[in-house]
């Protein structure tokens, strides 16, 4: 399953997020796989793209980041799913 995964950073600051990341890496479980990811304009906000077979994996790996980041977490529909779910028969 692909996920689309919303950080705000709290207060706005991504600057202890950035540390983390050089410190430690990801932090992402076996199983979890980077899409792609950009930060908005204002560097409030991170978007990162995920695939995962099992949503626990992705728990894991928020939990990692929690006290430093809120996230929200949407499922994402290939176009190819997307055809396929909406094509009338």
């Amino acid at each position: 399953m692909r996920y689309m995964i919303v950080e705000s950073f709290r207060d706005g600051d991504p600057a202890p997020v950035y540390a983390r990341f050089r410190d430690r890496g990801r932090l992402a479980p076996e199983g979890l796989r980077y899409v792609s990811s950009w930060v908005s304009t204002a560097g409030d906000r991170c978007y990162q793209l995920m695939d995962c077979d099992e949503p626990a994996l992705l728990d894991s790996w928020m939990q990692a980041w929690q006290d430093i980041v809120d996230f929200e977490v949407v499922p994402v529909m290939t176009s190819a799913e997307a055809a396929a779910a909406f094509t009338p028969e």
